[in-house]
């Protein structure tokens, strides 16, 4: 069961494009515990569960614990206007912050160039391509 949450963390980290220490300072962990738990070490405690849902509110606890649920989290979202928008992944409110930026590389015709792909399916598992590696 250990290993299925540490893979679940990995596809979080993946998902927003992050280093493990990039990761670990997002929700306030000593870089060493997400290393410790990535390696199966040692196994993830209630505070660094409550973090990350705080932090990454796309992920839900459920889905992150069990793997029932879906990542990125979807819910029913009530417009202002009153209308119910079905399967709209939640916002984060927290800014994604990248230890380097993006490289912006422009192709044919002046738009910027892919630097990741990823396809999401709905039992929750996705693919990630990277075009100039693939």
């Amino acid at each position: 069961m250990n290993e299925e949450i540490v893979s679940r963390i990995q596809t979080i980290i993946d998902f927003y494009g992050l280093t493990v220490s990039a990761f670990a300072d997002q929700i306030g962990v000593q870089r060493s515990s997400i290393s410790h738990l990535l390696s199966g070490r040692n196994k993830p405690s209630l505070d660094f569960v409550l973090k990350l849902v705080q932090t990454f509110p796309d992920v839900n606890m459920y889905w992150l614990l069990k793997g029932e649920g879906n990542f990125p989290n979807t819910a029913d979202v009530v417009e202002p206007s009153g209308t119910k928008q079905v399967g709209t992944a939640a916002q984060s409110t927290q800014p994604i912050e990248r230890e380097l930026p993006l490289p912006v590389e422009k192709m044919a015709g002046g738009k910027p160039e892919p630097v990741k792909i990823v396809i999401f399916y709905p039992d929750g598992t996705f693919e990630s391509f990277h075009p100039k590696n693939d």
